[in-house]
C-alpha cells in the first residue's frame, strides 16, 4: 500500500488533520503550506514540510516548521537520514521560524528503530512519534483522525469504520466538493489497502449513496 501518498494528499488538502493528530488546535493550519522539498546537491528529499505561509510577519515566524515523514517499514538509517536531511535544509534555504519540529508517523510501532544515540540532544525537544496502530478508536469521534486510523485497520473492522465516516461526513461536511475529497480520499485507502476488493465491495463499503461522482462510482 502506498501509504505514504496517501497521507501527503490527506495532509495537501485537509491540512488541519494533521494539527489535530499532534495534538494542536487544527485552525493553525491556516498559517501553514504543506509542501515537498528537494535538498539540492544531495539525494534527500523532505517528503511533507508545513511552513508558515507568511514567514515575514513576527507571528508567522513565531510558529515552528513542521517536517513530516510517514514511514510504513523498518529503515536502522531512518533517523539518520531524517534529521540529516532537516539539517540540510536549514543549511539551504534558511528559514526564519525560531524552533521546529520532527514528526515520524509510524503504522506501527514494530516499524520504528533505534534511536541513535549521537543525535540525542535533538530527540526530546524536536521529535514527536505517533504509532497508528495504538491510536484508540477514533472513527466516530473525529472524521479527520478516524480516516488516519482506517489505514491500519483490519478488513472487517475497516468495514465498520468506513460506515461510521460516511455518516459522520453526511453530518459534518456540507461542501459538496469536500465531502466528495473525502470520500475518494476514504475510496483511495480502501482500494491501496484492500488491493482484492471488487469494485462491487468497494461501492457497498462506501455506500452509493455517497459515492456518486467519485472515481469509484464512475
Amino acid at each position: 500500500m502506498e501509504t505514504d501518498k496517501v497521507f501527503y494528499k490527506l495532509f495537501g488538502e485537509f491540512p488541519y488533520i494533521f494539527f489535530e493528530l499532534i495534538g494542536k488546535p487544527p485552525n493553525l493550519s491556516n498559517l501553514y503550506e504543506f509542501k515537498s522539498q528537494e535538498i539540492k546537491e544531495t539525494s534527500f528529499r523532505l517528503d511533507g514540510i508545513f511552513l508558515t505561509l507568511d514567514s515575514s510577519s513576527k507571528k508567522a515566524s513565531n510558529e515552528p516548521i513542521y517536517f513530516v515523514e510517514v514511514q510504513c517499514y523498518k529503515d536502522k538509517l531512518f533517523y539518520d537520514r531524517f534529521l540529516t536531511s532537516i539539517l540540510l535544509y536549514f543549511y539551504h534555504y534558511q528559514p526564519p521560524n525560531s524552533d521546529w519540529y520532527a514528526i515520524v508517523i509510524f503504522d506501527t510501532r514494530n516499524n520504528d528503530t533505534e534511536y541513535p544515540q549521537r543525535l540525542n540532544s535533538l530527540k526530546n525537544p524536536h521529535l514527536r512519534c505517533f504509532y497508528l496502530d495504538e491510536m484508540e478508536d477514533v472513527s466516530s469521534q473525529s472524521l479527520g483522525l478516524g480516516i488516519i486510523k482506517l489505514i491500519v485497520e483490519e478488513k472487517q473492522k475497516a468495514k465498520t469504520s468506513v460506515r461510521q465516516l460516511i455518516d459522520k461526513a453526511r453530518l459534518e461536511v456540507k461542501d459538496a466538493a469536500i465531502q466528495r475529497k473525502v470520500l475518494e480520499l476514504i475510496e483511495a485507502i480502501l482500494v491501496n489497502k484492500f488491493p482484492n476488493l471488487s469494485r462491487e465491495e468497494v461501492k457497498e463499503m462506501l455506500s452509493m449513496e455517497l459515492i456518486k461522482g467519485t472515481k469509484v462510482y464512475e
